[in-house]
């Protein structure tokens, strides 16, 4: 009997789903948010209802068997009382081109991606004040996140919306990455990843040498190895946060 070789995935790497496409018969599309490395992420509305929901498409040949797609669902359970995590519903299929495609919908939230956010402040970088406000929020949420025993794995200003609130900062993770079981050393990269973003958010590397002690007492030069001894864990960078005294 000849040996049956398995079904190849097709290769999509886009679907650039149009505007009133549905997705497994009961969402329609109404933009696309944005795309990476595993899919597409789209603003769908239940057509029943009239909710707004996002979907995330995975590309078949990114998630086989349904492996990542699984990840992702069960993190975002597992987080949904994280304040900072999207709160997952369920899961659909997208036909498309004779293939199937497993779309994830979860909530979906309003804000802009941290990266433009910065860069609509004048010089394209943010107080250094307002900015510890939001880094604040990032790391408060990502210790609600490590206290679950789970990493983020891919932060940056991009897969962050912001949406301020007053002298606070609603913020929510677009996306979370996978590179194996959680562990101390993917926790810290999470921080070193966090403390960028603060760096990042106040205008690098050009305007470091100008930033208040406050600021360079958390970023300390993008030195990774002072970095994670002196922030081991987001508990030690909330706690510097809330108690240091300003120059």
């Amino acid at each position: 009997m000849p040996v049956r070789l398995p079904k190849k995935l097709p290769k999509i790497d886009k679907f650039d789903l149009q505007p009133g496409r549905k997705i497994g018969g009961i969402y329609v599309v109404e933009e696309k948010l944005g795309g990476g490395y595993e899919g597409e992420v789209y603003r769908v509305t239940e057509e029943r209802t009239g909710i707004t929901r996002t979907a995330k498409i995975f590309f078949p040949h990114r998630n086989v068997k349904d492996v990542e797609a699984r990840k992702f669902a069960q993190k975002l359970e597992k987080l949904r009382d994280c304040s900072i995590v999207i709160q997952y519903h369920h899961a659909e299929t997208l036909n498309f081109r004779r293939h199937k495609a497993t779309c994830l919908i979860s909530e979906y939230v309003e804000g802009l991606q941290l990266s433009n956010y910065i860069q609509s402040h004048p010089g394209k970088r943010m107080p250094p004040f307002k900015a510890l406000h939001m880094f604040y929020a990032l790391v408060s949420g990502l210790d609600e996140i490590h206290w679950k025993n789970e990493y983020h794995g891919d932060l940056h200003s991009d897969n962050i919306l912001i949406k301020p609130k007053g002298v606070f900062f609603d913020l929510k993770l677009v996306d979370f990455f996978h590179r194996g079981r959680s562990n101390k050393d993917q926790r810290r990269e999470d921080i070193v990843e966090a403390i960028g973003i603060l760096h990042e958010a106040v205008g690098g590397r050009k305007h470091y040498a100008k930033m208040p002690p406050e600021i360079k007492s958390i970023c300390l030069g993008q030195r990774r190895d002072l970095i994670l001894k002196t922030f081991p864990t987001a508990r030690h960078v909330l706690e510097h946060l809330e108690n240091f005294e300003w120059a």
